[in-house]
């Protein structure tokens, strides 16, 4: 294991530039960072996991410290197996901090050598969510001030297909 590996995982539908805000923030602090992009069974996508790791990938292709990798099951399972002692979690309300707090202390529980380490987006992007940028999406506004330049053909043509 090494203690320099991160996994930030989310189910990134679609992948904002506040997740990548504190994906650069995540790998200052680690040597290497793995974005872990799971899907999430009660949640309707609007992209499948093919085009949320295309997406990824090419929104981080100037990190080179930086791997994009599907999960499933666990979380510290695949902490685990990715030899990532850390896992980093953007909050960006109370709430936010209530249910990932929940969720830290769960994953200690269950894997006592993996961390949580929080990380708070710059306070330009902190208001983005990945339910805001759909919804908006969807609507036919401009995604653009929330989204990657590289990530807008790929949206655009999975709320088309959605018709």
């Amino acid at each position: 294991m090494t203690a320099s590996h991160a996994l930030f995982p989310g189910t990134f539908d679609p992948f904002t530039l506040g997740h990548l805000d504190v994906l650069k923030r995540a790998v200052r602090i680690f040597d290497s960072v793995t974005v872990g992009v799971a899907a999430h069974h009660a949640k309707q996508h609007l992209l499948n996991l093919e085009e949320r790791l295309a997406l990824i990938e090419a929104c981080v292709e100037d990190l080179a410290s930086v791997q994009v990798a599907p999960i499933t099951g666990l979380l510290v399972d695949a902490a685990r197996e990715m030899g990532a002692c850390s896992i980093v979690r953007g909050v960006r309300t109370a709430m936010d901090l209530e249910y990932e707090r929940q969720m830290a202390q769960t994953n200690q529980a269950l894997w006592s050598e993996v961390d949580t380490v929080f990380l708070l987006p710059s306070p330009l992007v902190a208001h983005i969510s990945s339910t805001l940028v759909r919804q908006i999406a969807r609507m036919g506004a401009d995604i653009r001030p929330f989204v990657a330049e590289s990530a807008l053909p790929l949206i655009a043509s999975a709320v088309e297909r959605e018709g």
